[in-house]
């Protein structure tokens, strides 16, 4: 299975391309950051990377993408500009009926380094490493892409992503269990629709 990880970001967005083998193999296909000038609209920033991702979809055929969810973000233009991208990634991979799943930061760096508060550098040291790379991946939005697909191969394939406790494939609603991260995410979302009500 072709795994693309997407570190979404309306600057620079990181596109990570693995091959997922058998067991816990996984291996290096491709990283690239698509990146879109802070001078440029902000249509034409997320056409740049739209068009960084179509060529993706349409040069590696990816079977799957799993895409970066920011669990919490005191930043609200950042928020906005990563969901921005993600809905793009998310509704390109829904015209080719590429089934998506979403992973926390947290969940990210646990199931690469085995600690969920893991910085940025050992994050990339395990990426090259698991990969077997002979560096580190640079930038960071590079490091985490590779991650996030690494993340799916080893946790998500068959089982769930983050968006709902089941990969999210086009007119499914899916199965499997949530973990405890994934079920307080979907506490406080329904818990936050309420007050709205």
């Amino acid at each position: 299975m072709r795994i693309l990880g997407v570190d979404p970001g309306l600057t620079r967005c990181g596109l990570g391309l693995v091959d997922a083998g058998s067991g816990r193999a996984v291996s290096f296909v491709s990283v690239e950051v698509a990146t879109a000038s802070t001078t440029l609209p902000a249509a034409e920033r997320i056409g740049k990377i739209a068009d960084a991702v179509d060529a993706i979809f349409d040069g590696d055929r990816p079977d799957m993408v799993a895409i970066e969810r920011v669990f919490a973000q005191h930043n609200v233009r950042t928020v906005m500009a990563t969901a921005q991208i993600s809905g793009v990634v998310m509704f390109l991979a829904r015209q080719r009926g590429v089934p998506i799943a979403t992973y926390t930061p947290s969940e990210v760096k646990a199931a690469v380094t085995g600690n969920g508060r893991a910085d940025k550098k050992q994050v990339a040291f395990m990426v090259a490493k698991i990969l077997r790379l002979p560096e580190p991946p640079s930038p960071a939005d590079a490091s985490d892409a590779l991650a996030i697909a690494i993340t799916h191969a080893w946790r998500g394939i068959g089982a769930h992503g983050a968006d709902g406790g089941a990969l999210a494939t086009p007119g499914s609603t899916g199965g499997g269990a949530a973990t405890a991260a994934q079920r307080r995410w979907h506490e406080a979302e329904r818990l936050a629709r309420e007050r709205k009500i």
